[in-house]
């Protein structure tokens, strides 16, 4: 008699989901310690019935595999990760060496290098933007000129304010003046011998014919 094929599904009767749970449990028990025999495998199977009830079996220790089975299943999502950040990074790279390529075909073109193959519209487009390059370039030194001539114009006004400052203290402090009638002499107030033997600095010959000159009032 040919058996038939098994539908799955739950079986809803109780009393023959209860007989089969009892034979696929016997069966799939014995195939475990057949497979840990056999094999020499580290096998564990945790059953529990219907009615919560544990069925067990384990080639060497429950608690021993499933900590290995944590320590594995650990490792396998680690190297998982760096496997994703591998390519991520393997991504990341390839995009960037891409870019750094278009950079640096756009510089030489600025360059006026490798555009022999460029169509007029591609020259078009680098003349805009070398115009543009341009405008900026210049505005950025206009405003670098005029911050630093308002620079120096505030150190000019800085200096002026100290000078004033300066020149008021020291008026302030009683500054002495010299009048230009006490810088000179008046021909009355000296007195000059007629006979004064004033001994002049030039003299002709020799030192020992040096002679003094008189000098005659004069009328």
């Amino acid at each position: 008699m040919v058996r038939g094929k098994t539908e799955m599904k739950r079986i809803e009767n109780a009393t023959s989901r209860q007989v089969t749970f009892s034979k696929r449990r016997n069966g799939l028990l014995k195939k475990a310690f057949e497979l840990s025999v056999l094999c020499d495998a580290e096998v564990a199977l945790v059953i529990f019935s219907p009615r919560s009830k544990l069925y067990e079996f384990s080639s060497s220790s429950i608690a021993q595999t499933i900590e290995r089975y944590q320590r594995r299943i650990k490792e396998i999502g680690t190297n998982h990760k760096r496997n994703d950040n591998s390519q991520q990074a393997r991504d990341e790279t390839s995009g960037l060496t891409k870019k750094i390529e278009q950079l640096e075909t756009s510089k030489r073109k600025l360059l006026g290098e490798g555009i022999d193959a460029c169509s007029i519209e591609e020259l078009q487009q680098l003349e805009n933007q070398l115009d543009r390059s341009l405008s900026r370039i210049r505005a950025k030194k206009y405003q670098l000129l005029r911050g630093e001539i308002e620079k120096l114009k505030e150190q000019e006004r800085n200096l002026v304010k100290e000078n004033k400052e300066l020149k008021e203290k020291w008026l302030g402090m009683g500054a002495p003046t010299i009048a230009s009638s006490q810088s000179t002499l008046s021909s009355s107030e000296v007195n000059i011998d007629d006979n004064m033997e004033v001994e002049t600095g030039l003299f002709i010959g020799p030192p020992d014919t040096r002679q003094f000159m008189k000098i005659s009032p004069q009328n």
